[in-house]
């Protein structure tokens, strides 16, 4: 077992036991995770709302979400803040999966307390990577710096438009 900085503890995941939520309300997103995750060993949970992906989430204890931003009913703003405000959820990484490229989206993403942000379309192959990266790094409690890229990342960008 792993605590990370949020006193989140987590099993040491393995490829073949890592764990990843997808929340999305598209059914071909959430297949295309699905076959890409699934290809390279890693376990996916699906939920088509946001008010499921809580409840699994809850249940299941994933190593890392992946949620849209804009659904119907609970949106994914909502779903971050809620994961995060509960105990049981608090230290499970969000990385935000949606069509909304915007900086201030982007950023809003992150100030929630996400770590990554990926938009759509994007490239499906590159998502067990980005998972497993992100999970080497909060193993080694490098939360706050990976946060702190994205942030600079952005900035970067924001200035260079």
């Amino acid at each position: 077992m792993g605590e990370d900085m949020d006193g989140y503890t987590r099993p040491v995941s393995s490829a073949d036991d890592t764990r990843v939520l997808v929340i999305d309300d598209e059914a071909p997103i959430r297949l295309l995770c699905r076959v890409n995750l699934e290809a390279e060993g890693i376990k996916v949970l699906e939920a088509a709302d946001g008010t499921t992906g809580l409840d699994i989430a809850r249940e299941e204890q994933p190593d890392v979400v992946l949620l849209d931003v804009m659904m119907p009913g609970l949106d994914g703003w909502r779903v971050a803040e809620e994961l995060l405000e509960d105990e049981l959820t608090s230290g499970i990484p969000i990385i935000f999966l949606t069509a909304r490229a915007e900086f201030r989206d982007r950023a809003r993403g992150l100030d929630i307390g996400g770590v990554d942000y990926v938009t759509k379309p994007f490239n499906p192959l590159e998502l067990a990577p980005l998972v497993r990266e992100l999970l080497t790094r909060l193993a080694r409690g490098e939360r706050d710096e990976l946060r702190g890229e994205k942030l600079a990342e952005l900035r970067s960008l924001i200035e260079s438009e």
